[in-house]
């Protein structure tokens, strides 16, 4: 499906415009300890964005927006040392000493810290990934231009001063990439999203020339026109020489994989407990689809047998026959935008109409994908940065390639149908990630925003979908729960497979068997599962232990308030601790201690 996205790329920080104390420790009287924490914060997150200027863009400092990262050695190594600084600067406070916000935001920030340490020493990122350095790329124009959070004179002069370095990082990328150390899929990738760079160039800078003075528009030509002879330059590397040299086995390993799983979950779960509940999980949605599509069979001719004990032949035909059902309902190849935008809609009046949690004033844009930005995910949410919460969130739907085959489109649309479409509004936008970033840009910690939890919020993602289901959306149509069980069922299969491939050497082809046969993906998904799997290491995990994290919470906060549980009230307060990983979001919401 998608990752959602804050855009925070190679180097993590923010500003300090906004207080770094939570709200749930403004009330206090801040201890030295806190004092202490919160100045090294503020330090971080400012010498963060001097590091990385196209991540403070986004995240809403505009101190930077005329710099580029500097992807050199000597940057690399600058940023490593202060990093290391950082850490032994906030190992020497004691944290039993700081406010119970502040604790959880000591043991995120402690917990990138090292991550970051770790990336970069041991399993050197830099020298094979990149689509790092794509989306850096990228995301440093297209972060100028994508939101009106300046007039546009201003952030085009800014643009143009990038473009006039971005040929600079494009000559570092080629000097630090190590090409043989590169996966052939990454390299693959990577061919294919460069020339997209033209495309933010072509299609949200060069149509504003005219509003420039002629000399800026002088000066803009020439940036362009020595960006598109770098970008060609850095295309024709990338086939003539990263390509054919990329031989380095794309799957992590156990001891990669345990290390990165630990730093991106910030679970107490392990690699084998995680298998061991996914296992389970498979086996009782299975169930649950199968007594769903008995509803949506009933009274239809030529419909499969569907006793009440099925044998797993007959449970499989089932539900196959009723998921074709939903997928003989689906958008044409050119109206995937027209569907979500109408899909977000109704899940949002569902939304209002039962007060289910509190909603943005705004609305979420849906747009197509930007070109740098497709082959890895489907769609995505892209919201503001927690400085600039007023601007636009957008839903970044991909379209069909149009290089695809009629088999090709319709397998994907397939999957794809009016009301997957709509199980995937309501884990995008209403009320998943669109309604969770809102409420958790309105925490005051700009850290704890700035280093926000994956599985927290692709947990919410699939969370809001089940909790829909629950409220009674969509009620009558048992075809949309089963569509909405398919989408849960890949959530635990990407569990599976992360950790299946990576580690246990799962191949392609056993991979494809699994989602088509036990997860009934269609080819194209299955397909563009395997490449996402290769291209990403442990992030497939996150949806499925969020998800766990979210119902556990929630059953927790039930028996502790009996009666006087409210889902609203509880919506609202899991998530108004902004996105921090799930065992710290329940421990501050029920008042357990901070571990």
């Amino acid at each position: 499906m998608k990752t959602s996205r804050r855009r925070v790329v190679l180097a993590l920080g923010s500003t300090v415009l906004v207080p770094l104390m939570g709200a749930d420790a403004i009330a206090q009287t801040p201890s030295r300890a806190d004092r202490t924490f919160e100045a090294l914060g503020r330090r971080w997150l400012d010498r963060s964005m001097r590091y990385s200027p196209a991540s403070a863009t986004t995240i809403g400092d505009h101190r930077y927006d005329h710099e580029i990262d500097d992807v050199s050695a000597a940057g690399r190594n600058a940023s490593l040392r202060f990093t290391q600084e950082t850490l032994q600067q906030l190992q020497a406070i004691d944290r039993t000493q700081l406010s119970r916000a502040n604790q959880v935001d000591y043991a995120i920030l402690e917990n990138s810290l090292r991550a970051q340490i770790w990336q970069t020493e041991t399993w050197q990122t830099w020298a094979w990934n990149p689509l790092g350095y794509q989306a850096l790329a990228g995301g440093a124009l297209y972060g100028l231009m994508a939101r009106e959070f300046a007039p546009l004179p201003q952030r085009l002069d800014s643009a143009i001063a990038r473009m006039e370095k971005l040929p600079t990082l494009l000559r570092q990328t080629r000097e630090e990439l190590v090409p043989a150390r590169v996966p052939v899929p990454h390299a693959a990738t990577y061919a294919a999203q460069n020339p997209g760079l033209k495309s933010i160039i072509t299609g949200m800078i060069e149509p504003h020339k005219g509003t420039l003075s002629a000399s800026k528009q002088r000066r803009m030509e020439r940036a362009i026109a020595a960006l598109n002879a770098a970008i060609d330059e850095h295309q024709a590397w990338i086939t003539g020489t990263l390509v054919p040299a990329a031989q380095a086995d794309f799957r992590a390993g156990a001891q990669i994989f345990d290390t990165q799983l630990g730093y991106t979950l910030l679970s107490n779960l392990s690699r084998q407990d995680i298998r061991q509940r996914a296992d389970a999980a498979v086996i009782s949605v299975r169930q649950e689809m199968y007594r769903v599509s008995k509803l949506a069979l009933a009274g239809r001719v030529g419909a499969p047998a569907t006793p009440d004990s099925p044998t797993p032949e007959q449970q499989q035909a089932a539900i196959r026959a009723a998921l074709d059902l939903a997928a003989a309902e689906r958008p044409a190849r050119d109206q995937l935008v027209e569907v979500s935008r109408a899909a977000t809609e109704e899940a949002r009046a569902w939304v209002q109409q039962h007060d289910l949690i509190t909603l943005p004033e705004g609305p979420v844009r849906i747009i197509l994908m930007p070109e740098f930005q497709r082959g890895v995910a489907v769609a995505y949410c892209d919201s503001p940065g927690p400085l600039e919460r007023h601007l636009d969130t957008f839903y970044a739907v991909s379209p069909v390639p149009d290089d695809w085959t009629e088999e090709q489109a319709t397998s994907f649309l397939r999957e794809y149908n009016n009301r997957a479409t709509l199980d995937i509004a309501v884990h995008e936008a209403m009320p998943g990630h669109y309604v969770q970033i809102f409420h958790s840009n309105r925490y005051p910690s700009t850290l704890r925003a700035v280093l926000g939890s994956g599985s927290f919020v692709e947990g919410w993602a699939v969370y809001a979908e089940e909790m829909m289901i629950e409220s009674g959306f969509r009620r009558d149509d048992p075809l949309y729960r089963l569509s909405q069980l398919k989408v849960q069922l890949r959530t635990i299969t990407n569990s599976i497979i992360d950790q299946a491939i990576h580690v246990d050497g799962m191949t392609q082809e056993e991979m494809m068997t699994f989602l088509t046969q036990t997860a009934f993906q269609e080819e194209r998904e299955a397909a563009g599962k395997w490449r996402r799997a290769q291209l990403s290491v442990t992030q497939l995990s996150t949806y499925f232990v969020g998800f766990q994290e979210h119902l556990e919470t929630r059953m927790a906060a039930r028996q502790k308030q009996g009666a006087a549980f409210n889902l609203k009230a509880y919506h609202d307060g899991v998530l108004a601790f902004g996105s921090p990983p799930g065992r710290f979001a329940r421990q501050l919401l029920l008042d357990e201690p901070i571990q």
